[in-house]
């Protein structure tokens, strides 16, 4: 109940009396919820995580960087059932934005929320540094946000495997969208970043102007070492943002 006051407050000083009606439908109301600002319904799931990440994206905003370009295209790995995703089309309109989510529940429900918008893709792959192979979905206990990857060589007998999946580059999305460089890549892969910054990335981390990451060494330990051995090689500046570290590219690209 104090949880639930505390956030109805939050929601009510941000978007007024229709914040306290948003924060009733959310406890009951989990389809088709209709948010200020934000063009087109949005649908959630019971007893799951989407809820704190809804909270995170509309409530918190924690994607509302100040930025001196307007994008034009944004990559969203681990788009998760694409909150994010949303909050970059209705702030930025004009960009095109490319969801990867490897998990299909997730994605089912990333299609559904997605639909109404013309400029924002998917494809459901698991982000690497090499693409079109082959890697297993496991999960580690954090349930079905939290599907972690892992290499048929790292695959140990008792992880709970739930299934394969292909790979797909940041390379090769930048192909697909026809672009030389990326306005916005956001990153949140649960400790997929330690492979996804090992190697090959020297083609699209340098032509990246903003980078919004979500580390997880508390799922898996020193995932973040890469990443921050092959940011320290180039020119960005760093600021913290919730729970994300947000790297601005000093270079003009």
């Amino acid at each position: 109940m104090i949880n639930f006051i505390k956030i109805t407050l939050r929601y009510y000083y941000k978007f007024g009396l229709t914040g306290i009606l948003l924060s009733i439908k959310l406890l009951f109301i989990k389809n088709n919820l209709f948010v200020p600002n934000i063009k087109y319904p949005i649908s959630l799931r019971k007893d799951t995580s989407d809820l704190a990440t809804f909270h995170q994206m509309f409530n918190k905003e924690e994607y509302n960087i100040n930025l001196d370009f307007i994008p034009k295209n944004i990559i969203d790995l681990g788009a998760n059932i694409g909150l994010g995703a949303i909050y970059f089309s209705n702030r930025y309109p004009a960009a095109h934005i490319f969801c990867v989510e490897i998990e299909q529940s997730n994605y089912k429900l990333l299609k559904r929320n997605i639909s109404f918008y013309e400029n924002i893709s998917s494809t459901m792959k698991a982000i690497y540094n090499i693409n079109n192979q082959k890697v297993n979905i496991v999960d580690k206990g954090y349930g079905e946000w939290g599907y972690m990857i892992e290499s048929e060589k790292k695959l140990k007998e008792n992880m709970n495997l739930k299934g394969s999946i292909s790979t797909i580059t940041i390379d090769e999305i930048m192909k697909i969208l026809n672009v030389k460089k990326i306005d916005i890549l956001k990153i949140d892969i649960e400790g997929a970043e330690h492979e996804l910054f090992k190697n090959n990335y020297d083609t699209w981390l340098p032509n990246t102007r903003c980078l919004i990451i979500e580390l997880h060494d508390r799922m898996r330990n020193r995932s973040s070492q890469n990443f921050f051995k092959a940011i320290s090689k180039y020119d960005f500046s760093y600021s913290h943002q919730g729970e994300n570290l947000v790297f601005i590219n000093n270079k003009k690209l």
